[in-house]
């Protein structure tokens, strides 16, 4: 088969060129160059997960970015919310997302509860 680990940048680069001629010509699945695509990609994925891993947003980065990508307004949140003060101090991080809200966000704006359950910090007051 003729794949090796990559545990180096040059391991990685030899193994992008590998794979580069796939995408050219698909190799068709069941055969033995389709098995070292499918083994190739794979550790490519590996490789760069650990090399350069992308870590998920912090919730109020994600509603903040929520808001951009699907037009909500602050004031929207605060409809929400109940409240422009708390939608104003959450967007500041001078108020930790309650389990109330996340919810409130997961069902009415359908955000991957996932995202919002993750550790907030905290502003620190002046």
């Amino acid at each position: 088969m003729n794949v090796r680990p990559i545990r180096t940048e040059a391991d990685y680069d030899w193994a992008l060129a590998e794979i580069e001629g796939y995408f050219a010509n698909e190799p068709v699945p069941g055969t033995a160059e389709a098995d070292r695509f499918d083994v190739l990609a794979a550790l490519l994925q590996a490789y760069e997960d650990k090399a350069w891993p992308i870590d998920a947003p912090d919730p109020v980065s994600a509603i903040k970015e929520w808001m951009v990508v699907h037009g909500h307004s602050q004031s929207d949140l605060a409809t929400l919310l109940g409240s422009r003060s708390r939608a104003s101090e959450l967007l500041n991080g001078k108020i930790p997302l309650t389990m109330a809200m996340a919810y409130k966000l997961n069902e009415q704006w359908q955000m991957p509860a996932e995202i919002l359950i993750r550790p907030v910090v905290l502003a620190k007051a002046a």
